[in-house]
């Protein structure tokens, strides 16, 4: 299996493009996202998650980079962009841009993920888009 392939087809094809039945082939039915969100588990459920942050971000773009695989395990990190024009996230719209970059962990079987760790870089692209404050680095 060509883990990076599989991963660049799940942000290209599925989060990038918007192609929720292309998760079909890449997710199993019983994946579980262990996310800022908490657990969230079912293929649907990360479909709704991904629709619902599209909405937020109409222009959002994954890239991935450095991708390390152990056995079932693989790690990788993701920079993301965009630009929070919708309120799928629900709050309003600030039209602001960010920039975040993210460190994943996830289990792949039979070419499908089932699971995934990750905090999503939603702390700093909250704080890009002025929804919390800033925090300000300690005084050295």
């Amino acid at each position: 299996m060509d883990v990076p392939a599989v991963l660049r087809r799940m942000f290209d094809e599925v989060v990038n493009q918007g192609r929720l039945e292309v998760a079909d082939e890449l997710f199993a039915e019983d994946y579980v996202d262990h996310g800022p969100m908490g657990d969230l588990t079912g293929r649907d459920t990360f479909k709704q998650l991904v629709a619902q942050w599209r909405d937020a971000v109409p222009d959002v773009h994954c890239e991935i980079g450095t991708v390390i695989r152990q056995g079932e395990l693989c790690a990788w990190l993701v920079r993301t962009t965009g630009t929070h024009t919708g309120t799928g996230l629900g709050f309003p719209a600030t039209g602001k841009r960010f920039e975040t970059v993210s460190a994943n962990v996830g289990r792949l079987r039979d070419g499908k993920a089932v699971e995934h760790w990750s905090e999503q870089g939603l702390f700093p692209m909250l704080a890009q888009i002025g929804v919390l404050p800033m925090p300000v680095p300690a005084a050295g």
